[in-house]
């Protein structure tokens, strides 16, 4: 981890993190507070709806918790390296209140599509009245 998200954690006494399947192809991770949080999200979403069955059975059980040692490095097991298709390089990318894992060419390619049309996202976010401040 980035020393700047290495002093985070230390500032706000945060020792463990839960690493799941993201969206797009990268890997999400929380601290256990905000895993805690998306967890009762989820658990509010009728099991009732496939889609919400689906999603919490592949989100869930892809989700582990790590520990950094005092280097900051974390052990990602295969499984999720895979779904990700993290071989060698890893892009670490700081999200609101998430830490985001990609591959490094699976981040390039990312950025490189998504930056192209960042301006028309944000006036079509901002359009439908949300807001970057909430």
């Amino acid at each position: 981890m980035p020393a700047k998200f290495r002093e985070a954690a230390k500032n706000n006494y945060i020792e463990k993190f839960f690493v799941t399947r993201g969206l797009d192809k990268c890997l999400f991770m929380f601290s256990e507070e905000e895993w805690k949080n998306y967890e009762a999200k989820l658990k509010a979403v009728s099991f009732t709806k496939q889609q919400a069955r689906t999603f919490n059975r592949l989100y869930f059980s892809g989700a582990t918790e790590v520990v950094p040692d005092r280097q900051g490095r974390i052990i990602i097991p295969q499984y999720l390296k895979d779904f990700a298709d993290i071989k060698k390089e890893v892009t670490i990318v700081g999200v609101s209140n998430r830490i985001e894992l990609w591959s490094r060419t699976a981040w390039q390619d990312f950025y490189t599509h998504s930056s192209a049309t960042f301006e028309e996202i944000a006036q079509n976010l901002l359009e439908e009245g949300a807001s970057p401040n909430g």
